[in-house]
């Protein structure tokens, strides 16, 4: 009995308090804020990239969230209707609340957003704006600064969007992505991946989202001609669960600005 005694003690001070702290660890996931700015103007674009150059950015940096990325659709050299991407990285849905709310006590940042803020109906900083909710995926649970040594104007940022079918189907995604082994792959040849999420709210649910980045488009060719020709991709994507697990995906590529943090 005191043999016995002792081993639950043991368990109860050291083993069961290991194991909830690993799997506390496990789903510590952020959760990142996708905001896509679409605009037509040269003067619209101006006005953004002041606020967010100026205003937005360094209260953001005070709130202690350093990495904000700020990208451009490449289609934008030849397209009349344009796209800017802001993403920032939280830990809690909840920081997304308070973040406006800081904003709007915040004078300096106020100040330095005025242009912005002061717009006439008849000629907005945008045509439209939305925002996209992802939480990030288990076993890629946090942001990753990508190691690029081009300069930012050559750099190409590919931003993804897997659409499913149904729920269900999704999740059977999201599982090719972490245990199948997908997140792997693009580890092992260095697609120097940002972040990888599922969507929690936006309008092409249920989908899931991730963002790939390269020195320049000869680089990224170069990347995904090795990713198609790879032996465990061949394998992963064979396997008969998980077929036809995306209807429609989406490709949009990027390049950061040069005010942005990576």
């Amino acid at each position: 009995m005191k043999k016995q005694s002792l081993i639950t003690v043991l368990v109860a001070l050291f083993i069961v308090p290991q194991f909830i702290w690993s799997q506390t660890k496990r789903q510590d996931r952020e959760f990142y804020q996708l905001s896509v700015y679409n605009y037509t103007t040269g003067q619209q674009e101006q006005i953004l990239d002041t606020y967010l150059q100026t205003a937005l950015i360094p209260a953001l940096h005070n709130m202690d969230i350093k990495s904000v990325g700020v990208f451009k659709a490449i289609a934008n050299d030849t397209s009349a209707n344009k796209t800017m991407y802001v993403l920032i990285p939280v830990k809690s849905l909840n920081a997304v609340v308070e973040i406006n709310d800081k904003l709007l006590k915040d004078e300096k940042f106020n100040s330095n957003s005025k242009e912005y803020a002061n717009v006439l109906y008849t000629s907005p900083a945008y045509t439209r704006m939305e925002t996209i909710l992802l939480k990030a995926f288990s076993l890629a649970p946090t942001m990753k600064l990508p190691k690029l040594k081009s300069p930012k104007n050559e750099r190409v940022y590919e931003l993804r969007s897997y659409e499913s079918a149904s729920e269900r189907i999704f999740r059977n995604k999201v599982h090719m992505f972490n245990e199948g082994g997908e997140i792997d792959i693009f580890s092992k040849l260095n697609f120097n991946a940002v972040f990888y999420g599922e969507v929690i709210a936006g309008a092409n649910m249920p989908n899931l989202m991730y963002m790939t980045t390269f020195e320049n488009k000869e680089d990224r060719d170069a990347h995904w001609a090795s990713f198609r020709d790879d032996a465990d991709w061949a394998n992963l994507k064979s396997k008969p669960e998980y077929q036809n697990n995306v209807s429609r995906n989406e490709t949009i590529f990027l390049r950061p600005t040069d005010y942005s943090d990576y």
